[in-house]
């Protein structure tokens, strides 16, 4: 039997963190609430959440400020985080996804959504079935599609795992122009991505951490984007 996820819930008000629990609780998660994100973040090391559902407006740390120092912290870098916020405008939701968000749910939400949202970035946020240490090279990036792990000319990347996910896609397909349908399709399954915003700002994350070699990551018009290494 495949064990169960756990899911963290930071959430102060307590009427929806119980919502929340008792729903993905009923769904076949094992939930964990707490109502601050210093709370939280203490969690983590030990309770290893296989996704952290982080509701923006929180007493003291907010939740831009968690998902972020979460992102720093070499033993949660990879975990999907969720955004939940009453505030759901197209520049809201770039703000999140630019904090390192892997998603973003405004409030209020239909817990069937939630629900939904909650198993699509675990499903994407899943190594693929491969053999163990299978390794993507191509003399720039070697990318380890077991353990996820990225490097670039053997220096290790801190990528979330949709950035990882990107790089996988660009290595793949390097030379062919990559649409912004295309990306959606494969990245984020066309669920839910309403502006094609939510891309350009993870590749625009993603090319901030390639450093000097970002520019091999071309933006093509309108279009979408390009991996176009040298000869």
């Amino acid at each position: 039997m495949e064990e169960k996820k756990t899911i963290l819930i930071i959430e102060d008000e307590l009427n929806i963190r119980d919502l929340i629990e008792t729903f993905l609780s009923k769904n076949g998660f094992v939930t964990v609430g707490v109502e601050s994100a210093e709370q939280g973040i203490k969690k983590i090391p030990t309770l290893k959440p296989s996704l952290i559902l982080l509701d923006i407006q929180l007493p003291n740390m907010d939740g831009l400020e968690a998902c972020r120092r979460i992102r720093e912290d070499p033993r949660a870098k990879n975990i999907p985080i969720i955004l939940v916020s009453v505030q759901s405008s197209d520049i809201h939701k770039i703000i999140g996804l630019e904090s390192g968000a892997d998603d973003f749910v405004a409030k209020p939400f239909n817990p069937a959504e939630l629900l939904a949202r909650v198993n699509a970035v675990l499903r994407r946020s899943k190594p693929a079935g491969k053999k163990p240490g299978a390794i993507l090279d191509d003399g720039i990036f070697a990318l380890d599609m077991d353990s996820r792990r990225a490097s670039i000319k053997k220096t290790p990347l801190k990528l979330t795992p949709k950035e990882f996910a990107l790089l996988v896609l660009f290595v793949k397909e390097q030379g062919s122009v990559l649409t912004r349908d295309v990306i959606s399709a494969q990245i984020w399954e066309r669920e839910n991505l309403e502006s094609s915003r939510t891309i350009d700002v993870h590749v625009g994350r993603l090319r901030k951490k390639l450093g000097k070699y970002a520019e091999l990551i071309e933006t093509v018009g309108k279009v979408g984007y390009r991996y176009n290494p040298p000869e």
